[in-house]
């Protein structure tokens, strides 16, 4: 980027896309800030694994330098898939990932973003800044208002705070909807020992089953263990419909036993043999499709840009998009025309990804077998 002088850069939020983009300007001699409202990053766990493409991910990785540190860290032999018959545990249909199949290699959550963190320069990331709003006119430079006082200027402010952004306000009044899908999340630790029967059904990589209005959706983790996702078409306040609390993990157990009944015992295992309490995680997407007006001091990254029901391209397109803005910040001008050639790409893009995957949500309780192409993915 041939300005003088550089511009100032705020990326909020310190997920997979935020640190890519960061470390992909960084590579290109650009200084960026990243705000994220979490305390550091080991403040929270960051949830399961995910399997990077490698038409979208990867190619961000590359760019990042990170493609070879991320080829010794993943699990080539996580590409395996289980789909079992829900009534009596048949299996299926099973891939099995060929020898050096490397199209979706997986990777824990918390691994993708400590690599990611480590490749960045000392004091990139601004941990315990929650924003509140971004203000200034237009044209720039933009206030970020952060929850405890804190007034930081920018000149240009990336949007990458994910499914309830704050940036997103300033650009659009789009909300997340609720997609009438539900996720409640199930941990199970020290598989092989402790749960040998539900390692032995999921295996190397993930294992799913469905009838129609609910579904199981297992994946193994590193270290020995395992999580489960409760898919079910119900509303938005089932637990507390049911006069109940998430901490109420025997009720919860006997509820789902009489919504799972017909399911057979070996699947059931699922619902009731987890360790500790479960996670509510219902399923919202934004409306199709979500644009907005071009701003040249504000733009968006990932779920903040496209939140769409999760099956399998969120991270993978969120990198994508970090990639590609962050290139395209190296090699244009002005930061108006790097956010309009990117814009230009990333919202078709997106738009296309929502139109194809509207209602989307509800192909995660299709009884349809899932059909391997060669290279590797899974298409209903």
């Amino acid at each position: 980027m041939n300005t003088a002088p550089a511009p100032r850069i705020a990326i909020i939020g310190a997920g997979p896309g935020g640190l890519t983009c960061a470390r992909i300007l960084q590579q290109h001699g650009i200084t960026a800030t990243v705000y994220d409202r979490e305390s550091g990053p080991a403040a929270r766990n960051q949830g399961g694994t995910l399997d990077l493409h490698e038409d979208n991910g990867q190619i961000a990785l590359r760019e990042a330098g990170l493609l070879d540190a991320f080829f010794r860290l993943c699990r080539p032999e996580g590409q395996e898939m289980r789909q079992m018959d829900a009534a009596d545990g048949t299996l299926l249909v099973h891939h099995t990932p060929e020898e050096g199949e490397r199209f979706k290699p997986e990777i824990d959550r918390g691994a993708l973003r400590d690599l990611l963190l480590s490749s960045l320069k000392p004091k990139t990331v601004r941990w315990g800044h929650i924003l509140s709003s971004v203000e200034g006119p237009t044209t720039g430079p933009r206030q970020l208002h952060f929850t405890d006082g804190t007034v930081i200027e920018a000149d240009l402010v990336i949007g990458a705070d994910g499914a309830w952004s704050k940036v997103r306000r300033a650009l659009s009044d789009a909300t997340p909807q609720y997609s009438g899908i539900s996720f409640l999340e199930a941990w199970f630790h020290d598989v092989k020992n402790q749960h040998p029967e539900i390692a032995q059904l999921v295996g190397q990589g993930s294992a799913a089953a469905a009838d129609g209005e609910r579904g199981l959706f297992a994946q193994l983790n590193s270290g020995n263990h395992i999580r489960v996702y409760i898919i079910q078409r119900v509303p938005e306040d089932w637990i507390t419909a049911a006069g109940l609390t998430i901490e109420d993990t025997a009720a919860i157990r006997a509820l789902l036993l009489k919504q799972f009944r017909d399911w057979t015992p070996a699947l059931r295992r699922m619902l009731t043999d987890n360790d500790g309490l479960y996670v509510d995680r219902p399923i919202y997407a934004l409306p199709v499709p979500h644009t907005w007006d071009h701003n040249p001091t504000v733009t968006l990254l990932g779920d903040a840009a496209h939140l769409m029901p999760p099956l399998g391209g969120g991270v993978n397109l969120a990198m994508l998009d970090a990639c590609e803005l962050a290139l395209a910040l190296a090699h244009h001008r002005t930061v108006d025309d790097a956010l309009r050639a990117y814009e230009k790409t990333m919202l078709p893009r997106s738009n296309e990804m929502q139109h194809l995957l509207d209602n989307g949500a509800a192909e995660l309780l299709s009884t349809e077998l899932p059909d391997f192409a060669h290279d590797g993915t899974a298409t209903a």
